[in-house]
């Protein structure tokens, strides 16, 4: 799945900041983390990982310190900072706001179908009852 580009970027650093908030990671473990958290529809690339990664480090969001791999290969590993923690707390409480207001948009829309389907068939079965063919509004 390809997400709009408004919601990926939207999505992206509280996404990071969450898999950064499990533990220590680097980028490709990151980008890898995304694929699995979401079953394999979001796919990430180096382009928009380690831009954003330099910002939120920038930012105070999240610190990095150069490391080895087991197989000896420099890896630059990051890890969430309290201010990064803060910062994903809020992210949380703002999505909470927007998924509740979407869901509760979708039942009312749902809500709203029913009744206009029970209205039409009432009506129906009114002029069915009446020996009309048509609606009578």
């Amino acid at each position: 799945m390809r997400l709009a580009k408004d919601l990926m970027a939207a999505t992206s650093a509280p996404l990071v900041l969450a898999i950064l908030a499990e533990g220590e990671s680097y980028g490709y473990a990151i980008i890898a983390r995304v694929r699995e958290l979401s079953n394999g529809e979001i796919e990430w690339t180096d382009g928009l990982l380690y831009p954003l990664l330099h910002r939120l480090e920038g930012s105070a969001l999240v610190a990095s310190r150069w490391g080895q791999a087991e197989s000896g290969r420099k890896r630059r590993y990051y890890e969430i900072t309290d201010a990064g923690r803060d910062e994903l707390a809020e992210h949380r409480r703002q999505w909470a706001t927007a998924v509740g207001a979407l869901t509760q948009a979708r039942v009312l829309a749902q809500s709203v179908a029913h009744l206009r389907a029970h209205v039409v068939a009432h009506v129906v079965a009114q002029g069915s009852a009446q020996g009309k063919g048509t609606l009578a509004w």
